[in-house]
């Protein structure tokens, strides 16, 4: 199995490896040096594409990063999906996208309740509280670090507490927590 981090690097500087560090090592129960492997070609924004298995980092690669603008979101429900881990295969992902229609972006319900868009994980701001979904597919790295902070709460999102939000905020390694005040659910 394959799995990958995305990582960002701006002015050669790379950003919360320790969060990302932790995660590789709850997937493959092994320490892998990261920051051997990862050089920023130059000062520019770059998301780093880390891959690796159970026994070795594979590739590295850079790719100059351009924020998506994401305004509008498709609700897709899918019960058995699984991405648990950050896999290098995201065809379900991929697959659930591909039914995005006119919007710019899905959001996934499993079991009724709310996970994760795919490409980030997902907060809502209801009563003065941001919340984040406490099943979301993938526990990302800057989620983890929010919720160690204490700055969102998990809670089960239901699909009438997701229309009851002010706001949304979107939350990766390269947008960090991205907040979306005008969008629409589609």
């Amino acid at each position: 199995m394959e799995y990958f981090e995305t990582i960002k690097c701006d002015d050669f500087e790379v950003f919360n490896l320790d969060y990302h560090l932790r995660r590789v090592l709850k997937t493959i129960s092994k320490e892998l040096n990261l920051a051997e492997y990862i050089y920023p070609p130059s000062s520019k924004l770059y998301r780093c594409k880390l891959i690796y298995n159970d026994d070795e980092i594979i590739n590295v690669e850079f790719f100059e990063y351009k924020k998506r603008e994401i305004k509008s979101f498709k609700i897709v429900v899918c019960d058995d999906i699984d991405y648990s881990k950050k896999y290098l295969d995201r065809a379900k992902l991929d697959e659930l996208f591909s039914k995005k229609e006119e919007a710019d972006e899905i959001m996934i319900f499993k079991n009724g309740l709310l996970t994760d868009t795919s490409i980030a994980n997902i907060a809502v701001f209801v009563d003065n509280i941001w919340y984040t979904p406490k099943k979301p597919l993938l526990n990302g790295t800057t989620r983890q670090r929010y919720l160690d902070d204490k700055e969102i709460q998990e809670k089960d999102i239901d699909l009438d507490f997701l229309k009851g939000a002010d706001k949304l905020a979107l939350m990766n390694a390269m947008i960090d927590f991205d907040i979306i005040d005008d969008y629409e659910i589609l």
